[in-house]
């Protein structure tokens, strides 16, 4: 059993500069821990409710005092010196005094910074870093990153439409060789635009936002930076591709291109893709709404690649259920403030793994200093991580995190590969 002992919530800022929660916590008069929550530029209409000030004019709005001011008081009243047994026992606690479906009484920015930091209070105190505790001595695996390099959509002002290029470093022995080849390619791909007179400037993710005519021309110049560094597309490098075609939605066609694409057509598009580069994954292809083209998607390019849903699955169990009743995606990636409590998320993971959906761990837009991801990520054996690009502190400390990990697995460390991506890879 463990007894909160000290709380308190702050407004601090996230990579963007917008107002986001952190919380100081102890249990049992221990070590004091903190924890700290993401938040998206790019989200799905059906994720759980981040509370913000709205009429404030502080912040344009955005800021987070009402959230705060509820950890401060109702939580802090009502979980001060309570015995908790378990992370779930804490979160359900936490959901019965919030009573609502999508978190709006508390804030789901509220309730996941205490979700947090409860858990690393329960590994600290505990002697475990919170991969070991969560992990349970499981045989733990390090995820293979889906590294964002190019950014386009509503991460990056520069006209491509899908909104993350990624490379998928796959084909190495170890994470550390993984990540390493990762970085060497981002930098060759800078020299590369450079050269050619595109921007190096990057996007919320650490990927460069240079202002290209089309997505394939995109994937090209990220295909030459590849060979330039010495690496095999195919073999050792894959790609991916985060296309959040929410964003790209109207009047039942897909803007890609400068072209107004239906749903065949874009099926069509994906499938080109798929011929010409070597993509094993294609995350949010479709509308969030549009299940009946998840299906037909899923039935026609489902066994060639991995097909995520982000927005169309937002963590959430009961989207979830509905994807797997209507055979709409195969895999889902998993973001921790989708659904605003640790072990939501854990039951999120449970239901892909119980149904063969792979599961990606994944960052946000806009992102703080905690890596828990990292450690959550190797926990639960995701097998793929999602955390930006190899710049910015905010996207690289969830990389350094996994570094240490390795490091502290020693002997016993994994790397995952492709094993967790669709069976024909």
């Amino acid at each position: 059993m463990a007894k909160i002992t000290y709380l308190k919530g702050r407004q601090i800022l996230d990579s963007r500069g917008t107002p986001t929660v952190e919380v100081d916590m102890s249990i049992d008069n221990g070590q004091i821990c903190r924890g700290s929550v993401p938040s998206g530029a790019s989200t799905g209409s059906h994720e759980a409710i981040e509370l913000r000030d709205g009429n404030s004019e502080e912040f344009n709005g955005k800021g987070v005092k009402n959230a705060i001011k509820n950890i401060n008081s109702s939580i802090k009243s009502s979980v001060t010196d309570i015995n908790f047994g378990s992370i779930a026992e804490f979160d359900n606690f936490l959901l019965e005094l919030d009573g609502t479906q999508n978190k709006s009484e508390l804030g789901a920015n509220a309730i996941l910074a205490c979700s947090i930091t409860f858990l690393k209070c329960l590994a600290k105190n505990n002697n475990q870093e919170v991969y070991e505790y969560l992990g349970k001595d499981k045989e733990l695996s390090l995820p293979t990153p889906l590294m964002n390099i190019i950014n386009g959509g509503a991460h990056a002002n520069n006209g491509l439409d899908i909104q993350e290029f990624m490379i998928v470093p796959g084909g190495f022995s170890s994470f550390s060789d993984s990540l390493r080849a990762g970085v060497e390619i981002f930098q060759e791909l800078k020299k590369l635009l450079d050269e050619e007179g595109h921007s190096t400037a990057v996007g919320d993710e650490g990927g460069f936002a240079p202002n290209l005519n089309s997505n394939e021309e995109a994937l090209n110049y990220i295909s030459k930076a590849v060979s330039n560094s010495g690496y095999e597309l195919g073999k050792q490098i894959f790609f991916a591709l985060d296309v959040a075609a929410t964003e790209i939605y109207e009047n039942k066609k897909y803007r890609i291109d400068k072209k107004l694409l239906s749903i065949k057509e874009i099926s069509q598009y994906y499938q080109e893709l798929i011929n010409k580069f070597p993509i094993i994954s294609i995350e949010d292809p479709l509308d969030e709404d549009d299940w009946e083209g998840w299906s037909m998607l899923t039935e026609l390019i489902g066994r060639k690649v991995q097909l995520v849903g982000d927005d169309l699955f937002v963590t959430n169990n009961s989207r979830l259920q509905m994807g797997i009743d209507k055979k709409a995606a195969n895999s889902i990636l998993v973001k921790i403030n989708q659904i605003g409590s640790i072990s939501e998320t854990i039951q999120a993971i449970e239901l892909a793994k119980k149904n063969n959906y792979s599961y990606i761990i994944s960052h946000r837009s806009g992102e703080t200093e905690d890596s828990i991801i990292a450690d959550i990520a190797v926990a639960t054996n995701a097998g793929q991580i999602k955390t930006g690009s190899c710049s910015r502190t905010d996207r690289t400390a969830k990389y350094n995190q996994l570094l240490r990990i390795e490091d502290f697995l020693g002997s016993n460390r994994k790397f995952s590969k492709l094993k967790t991506f669709n069976s024909s890879f």
